[in-house]
C-alpha cells in the first residue's frame, strides 16, 4: 500500500522547515520509528522517525529544500492491503478516540498528526510570501573514483551520508558534500573527507569569488533576524544601566562551593543572577508581562519560564527554564548546567524555545561590560549580564578594589513604566551586592 508521510509539526505551530538530510534511499526497507531524515526548523535540528515499516517508494523533497508543515515529503510502501469496498466495522468509540490518527494522517478536525500532537487547523496558517524558484532536478554526480569497499554508484548520489557536525564544517568550508569521496563505513563522509576536500579546493583558482562568500539565510539565522526586527519595530525598548559591587555574592558562591549540597553542582555567577531575578519579579511583576493587541489587554504569568540566550554553532537560541521562580538556587544551578550543554550540543527540543516570558543575555563571557540587548517577541523584559571583574570603588568613603559588574535591562515601555523598570533593576543590583537581602522579602 503506498503510504505518503507528510511533515509534521514538530515545534508546536511552526509551519516550514529545511530538509537537511535524508537517512535513507528509495529501496531500502525501513522499520517503525526508524529514523527517516533530519529536519531544521526556525527553532532546533529534529530527526524525523519513520510512521510505518515497509519499503522506501520515492523521496518527495530533495536535502536543502524548504517545505510546508503539512506537505508530502516521502513515499513507503508498507505490506498492508488496499482498503476493501465494504466499510469496516466501526471501533468502539472510546478506543477510537484514545487511538487517534498515526503520525503524518488527518483527524477528524483535518490537522495532521505529529510527533508533539496536532498540527495548525487547515486554513489556520498563513505562509508568508515565498519567492522561490522551482527547485531543480539534483544535478548528476561528478565522476570520481567510488571507495573499494564499496560500488561506484548505489543510487544515493545526490543523499550524500554525513553526521550533522561533518555537514556543518562543510557547510563552513565552502564545500559541496556531493564531490566528497566517503571514506567512512558503509559510505558516510567523515570529517577527514571534508577537511581533505577543503584543502584541495583551495589549491584550485577560485571560479567567482570577488573577495565574499554567500551563505543562504534559513534556520535560525532567519528566525532570529525576524524576531529581532519584529520586536525592534514593534515593542518601544527603554534600556537602563547599573553597575553594582558583587563581592558579597562571589563570596558567597565561594563558600557555597566548599558545602557538600554543592561539590558536585556547577554554581556560575548566573545561577544568582536568574535567582535575583526572579525575586525581583514578585515585586514588580509588569516585567514577567506580555502585551496582547488583539484582545486589548496585559497578561501576568504566574511564573517565570525563564530564557538563557546561548550561542551555538547553529545560532542564537534561547531555552527555557520552566517555573524558574519554584526553583530554589542548587536548582537553577543544575538546571542551567543541563542546558547550557544540550543547547551547545545542537540537542535542544523545539518545546524548550517556545512561551519565554523574561530572558537573561550573558555577555560577560565575552567579556563584554554592557549591550543593549532587544525583547524577544512577547516578552515584556531581557537583562544582559556583563563581565565580572575587580574594578575600583568606594566602600566607606574608602577607593578600593572589589568585584563589579555591570547590568543592562531592556523593557517595553507599553508594559513597564520607567520607575517599575528601574525598580526592578535595583532590585536585581541590591540582590547581587548583598544576597542576605533576600531573606527580608
Amino acid at each position: 500500500m503506498r503510504r505518503e508521510f507528510a511533515l509534521p509539526d514538530v515545534g508546536e505551530g511552526l509551519t516550514e522547515a529545511e530538509i537537511v538530510t535524508w537517512n535513507v534511499a528509495p529501496g531500502d526497507q525501513v522499520q517503525v520509528n526508524q529514523i527517516l531524515c533530519e529536519i531544521e526548523t526556525a527553532k532546533a535540528a529534529v530527526e524525523l522517525p519513520s510512521p510505518w515499516a515497509g519499503t522506501v517508494g520515492e523521496l518527495l523533497v530533495q536535502p536543502g529544500q524548504t517545505v510546508a508543515v503539512g506537505s508530502p515529503i516521502i513515499v513507503i510502501e508498507t505490506a498492508e492491503a488496499e482498503p476493501a469496498a465494504a466499510p469496516a466495522p466501526p471501533p468502539a468509540p472510546a478506543a477510537a478516540e484514545e487511538r487517534g490518527p498515526k503520525i503524518g494522517e488527518a483527524g477528524q478536525d483535518g490537522r495532521i498528526a505529529t510527533l508533539v500532537g496536532y498540527g495548525p487547523r487547515p486554513g489556520s496558517v498563513t505562509r508568508r510570501p515565498r519567492k522561490r524558484p522551482a527547485a531543480p532536478p539534483p544535478p548528476a554526480p561528478e565522476p570520481r573514483p567510488a571507495p573499494a569497499a564499496a560500488p561506484a554508484t548505489d543510487g544515493r548520489a545526490t543523499v550524500p551520508l554525513a553526521k550533522p557536525p561533518v555537514r556543518k564544517l562543510a557547510k563552513d568550508l565552502g564545500v559541496d558534500l556531493r564531490t566528497v569521496t566517503p571514506s567512512g563505513p558503509d559510505g558516510v563522509i567523515t570529517r577527514a573527507d571534508v577537511e581533505a576536500a577543503a584543502g584541495a579546493g583551495s589549491a584550485a583558482p577560485a571560479v567567482s569569488s570577488g573577495g565574499e562568500r554567500r551563505v543562504p539565510i534559513r534556520g535560525v539565522r532567519r528566525a532570529t533576524a525576524a524576531a529581532v526586527t519584529q520586536s525592534a519595530f514593534t515593542a518601544p525598548h527603554v534600556t537602563e544601566f547599573l553597575s553594582v559591587d558583587v563581592t558579597a555574592t562571589m563570596q558567597l558562591r565561594d563558600r557555597l562551593r566548599a558545602d557538600r549540597a554543592y561539590r558536585d553542582v556547577k554554581l556560575t555567577p548566573l545561577a544568582f543572577v536568574a535567582k535575583a531575578v526572579c525575586l525581583a519579579v514578585e515585586r514588580t511583576p509588569e516585567l514577567n508581562a506580555r502585551w496582547d493587541e488583539d484582545a486589548g489587554e496585559i497578561v501576568y504569568h504566574d511564573h517565570v519560564q525563564l530564557g538563557i540566550a546561548a550561542a551555538t554553532p547553529r545560532g542564537l537560541i534561547v531555552p527555557k527554564i520552566r517555573d524558574a521562580d519554584t526553583l530554589s538556587l542548587r536548582e537553577l544551578a543544575i538546571v542551567l548546567a543541563e542546558l547550557t550543554e544540550t543547547a551547545r550540543a545542537g540537542k535542544t527540543p523545539p518545546s524548550d524555545l517556545v512561551g519565554g516570558t523574561f530572558t537573561i543575555t550573558n555577555v560577560g563571557v565575552f567579556g563584554v561590560d554592557t549591550g543593549t540587548p532587544i525583547l524577544n517577541p512577547g516578552e515584556a523584559g531581557i537583562l544582559a549580564v556583563g563581565a565580572i571583574k575587580p574594578m575600583p570603588w568606594v566602600v566607606d568613603g574608602e577607593l578600593a578594589v572589589r568585584t563589579v559588574c555591570q547590568l543592562a535591562l531592556s523593557f517595553d515601555h507599553r508594559l513597564v513604566d520607567g520607575e517599575q523598570g528601574s525598580r526592578f533593576l535595583a532590585d536585581v543590583g541590591a540582590l547581587l551586592s548583598d544576597p542576605g537581602l533576600a531573606l527580608t522579602w
